[in-house]
């Protein structure tokens, strides 16, 4: 009875808390109260992921106590590096033109940031979690030899609209008291001052993000028009599906039940042929089980997160919180984990694989390796610039707690699930021969690697403009935000390779070729080889990226993107011509 009235009178002082202290946190202000401005990064304006941290140049701030603020892993992955720029700023206080703090530059502050104004650097800042940005400077009396007069802007005017305690837009109107920076003089002291206005508004605090998103891009025609030629890719792909299981295979049942009630002498030997021709191969044990097993297991997390996580997005507007979506994706991914032990274990065990522990670890360290060493190379880039995109040490901790203690432990579970709950070998359709069937020469575009090399064609056609907008979104500064339009797009993506992977299956099949386990899981993962030179193609044609550093996140990122389309588009392939081949066999009637 005593530690339920404990309870009841811990929760009773939260509360009161809770209602005493009103900050950005919860949204809420009193007439008065501190509004905080925090400083983010700073960098130049075409290379976005090239981002230091803002007091990296020789800028001051304000007189109340600079303190840093991560809140979530995500903002420290993303390089978040929001510090306290100690602007006295105060609710419905107006302000204009007051100083907040000066700086003495010498020679090399000033050369420095005479450099961030030729390289057009901008920086970003929060105000009650709504982000706004601003120029460092601007060039003036630019000639064909580059020569130029730089200033340095000094003034900080914000426009901050309100209703009620609640803050609902920040706008950063920089004018005003622009300082020469001359190569000439030895030191420079400037002042930086700022002005705020506050303006009533009438929109809902649950609204005030609209104004960010452009829905004059996202929402184009040609949006629209892109899901309505992808859903009619989806009807070709169906029907055509529909018309090989529906008439050829009956075509094919009915041919070879003719020719089986027939004496051998009167059979005609000349047209034996087809996919009932490799029964007895058609379930071998594919090459490289383990492999195949890991990559299957990976992929089939890889969708389920990936739908999860749109969903979550979709429905609870995470683009209004700074990381939110990097954050849940990987406390999902280790939540999920287990769904690639099972799927890896069980398809292991489908085929006889006998070596368990080194499948377990095969598919638990995949997709976090694959991303170790491509992220590593990138971090260390990002290391030898300063950047602030640096993963930090203790963050590198946080992330291998998460998979040691999280991910691997759901693994293996999963993993003992699937191993002791899988299907015997015994139960496909057909006996495997002993010896494998010769594979018979045929033409060229019924070879593997030109099926293959082909299937993903569809796929990538049937998402190649959401691939823009995600792109443009990504690599530019706009929010993304029709989820509904990504969830489309990704159930059409899904569906147009199981189709394609079930046409390509029979076409292998029916040219008595029976490796049809890796030439399922390529043809629709070759689609990421397609986005993949799309993403160069966009890098030289629709971006002003710039230097190593810059080029190396680019491709380094877009890479990882790849990399997962190619285990979950892989995945999506195999398991769909797997249950076909199982469909078409379970009816074959073998002497």
């Amino acid at each position: 009875m005593r530690r339920t009235e404990l309870y009841v009178l811990v929760l009773f002082i939260l509360g009161l808390a809770s209602l005493t202290f009103a900050d950005e946190h919860d949204h809420t202000y009193e007439d008065g109260e501190q509004v905080v401005v925090w400083m983010n990064t700073v960098g130049p304006l075409y290379n976005r992921q090239e981002t230091y941290p803002y007091y990296q140049l020789p800028f001051c701030h304000g007189e109340r106590p600079v303190k840093h603020h991560h809140e979530t892993l995500g903002e420290a992955l993303q390089g978040m590096d929001l510090i306290n720029s100690g602007i006295p700023m105060q609710y419905l206080v107006p302000v204009d033109n007051q100083p907040f703090c000066k700086q003495v530059l010498d020679h090399d502050s000033i050369e420095l940031l005479r450099y961030a104004v030729h390289s057009q650097y901008w920086y970003t800042m929060f105000v009650d979690d709504l982000p706004t940005s601003g120029f460092v400077g601007t060039a003036d009396n630019v000639d064909d030899a580059g020569n130029a007069q730089y200033y340095l802007n000094t003034h900080k005017d914000f426009l901050i609209e309100y209703n009620k305690d609640r803050i609902i837009a920040v706008t950063l109107r920089q004018t005003g008291n622009p300082v020469l920076l001359d190569h000439k003089q030895p030191t420079l002291e400037i002042e930086f001052t700022y002005s705020v206005e506050w303006l009533p508004s009438t929109i809902d605090f649950e609204n005030r993000f609209e104004r960010l998103l452009e829905s004059d891009f996202f929402e184009h025609q040609v949006h629209w028009l892109s899901i309505f030629s992808s859903f009619l890719m989806v009807l070709f792909l169906t029907g055509l599906v529909a018309v090989i299981l529906l008439r050829t295979i009956k075509n094919d049942y009915a041919r070879y039940d003719r020719e089986e009630s027939l004496a051998d002498f009167d059979r005609d030997f000349g047209d034996d042929w087809g996919w009932k021709q490799v029964h007895g191969d058609v379930f071998r044990q594919p090459e490289r089980l383990m492999v195949l097993s890991s990559f299957l297991g990976t992929g089939s997390q890889l969708v389920i997160l990936s739908a999860v996580v749109i969903l979550y997005a979709m429905l609870g507007d995470l683009y209004a919180e700074r990381a939110t979506i990097l954050t849940a994706t990987i406390f999902l991914y280790a939540l999920t984990s287990a769904v690639a032990g099972y799927t890896s274990a069980r398809y292991y065990a489908h085929y006889g694989g006998k070596n368990w522990v080194k499948n377990i670890l095969l598919t638990a360290g995949v997709w976090p390796g694959s991303i170790v060493c491509i992220g590593g190379y990138i971090n260390t880039i990002a290391i030898f610039y300063s950047s602030s995109k640096a993963i930090p040490f203790p963050v590198m901790i946080a992330v291998i707690a998460i998979w040691v203690f999280l991910c691997f432990p759901l693994t293996l579970l999963g993993a003992i699930i699937g191993r002791n709950w899988s299907a015997k070998r015994t139960d496909f359709p057909t006996r495997v021969n002993p010896i494998p069937r010769p594979i018979p020469e045929k033409l060229w575009y019924l070879e593997p690697l030109a099926i293959m090399a082909f299937g993903g064609l569809l796929p990538f056609a049937s998402i190649f403009i959401e691939i823009y907008f995600i792109f443009t979104s990504f690599w530019t500064y706009k929010i993304y935000y029709v989820y509904g339009f990504m969830l489309l797009v990704f159930l059409i993506l899904l569906i147009v390779c199981a189709c394609v992977s079930i046409v390509s299956t029979y076409f292998l099949l029916n040219s008595e070729d029976h490796r049809w386990h890796w030439v399922s899981f390529w043809t629709c993962a070759s689609t990421a080889g397609y986005v993949y030179l799309y993403s160069i193609y966009y890098f030289f044609s629709k971006t002003k990226m710039t230097g190593m550093f810059q080029t190396s996140f680019y491709f380094g990122y877009t890479a990882i993107f790849s990399l997962g389309l190619v285990f979950m588009l892989g995945s999506v392939g195999h398991f769909s011509a797997s249950l076909f081949v199982r469909k078409i066999y379970q009816n074959v009637k073998i002497d």
